[in-house]
């Protein structure tokens, strides 16, 4: 043999080594290979299960938004009509307030007024009371003199 046919000859040996190694690593790989693919269609079906949910509970969702939107715009409608109402009662009353808050003050005047006339006539009845003793006496004196 040649140094060429050698050369070939373990080039050849070479490779198919290569091949061999190739093989034995892909048969001991596969088995893993194989229940990662396995565990990942696992997962993505959980995925797609979750999403499958999710739309569900989303459209769910947008329904009960849906019909809290619409109860929430009565009440709304409602709140403002009742508060209508309520201004325009208190616009109506607002002039009975006015005449008692006037009579109150009629009052609180009259009250002051009394007390001043009562002071007056307190005065006076001690000023008759006065004058009334000393009538007395001037008549006692008189009688007396007499």
């Amino acid at each position: 043999m040649s140094g060429t046919e050698v050369a070939a000859l373990i080039a050849a040996i070479a490779f198919v080594i290569l091949v061999l190694v190739i093989v034995i690593a892909t048969v001991m790989i596969l088995p893993k290979v194989k229940v990662t693919i396995e565990k990942t269609n696992q997962t993505i079906d959980e995925a797609q299960l979750i999403l499958k949910e999710t739309n569900t509970t989303i459209q769910v969702l947008t329904k009960d938004v849906s019909v809290l939107t619409h109860q929430v715009e009565d009440l709304l409608l409602r709140s403002n009509e009742l508060l209508e109402d309520v201004n325009h009662k208190v616009a109506t009353i607002d002039p009975l307030f006015n005449a008692a808050a006037e009579l109150g003050e009629s009052v609180s005047d009259l009250n002051q007024s009394s007390r001043n006339a009562a002071t007056k006539l307190g005065a006076i009845g001690t000023n008759v009371a006065k004058a009334s003793v000393i009538s007395r006496l001037t008549k006692n004196a008189l009688n007396f003199m007499k």
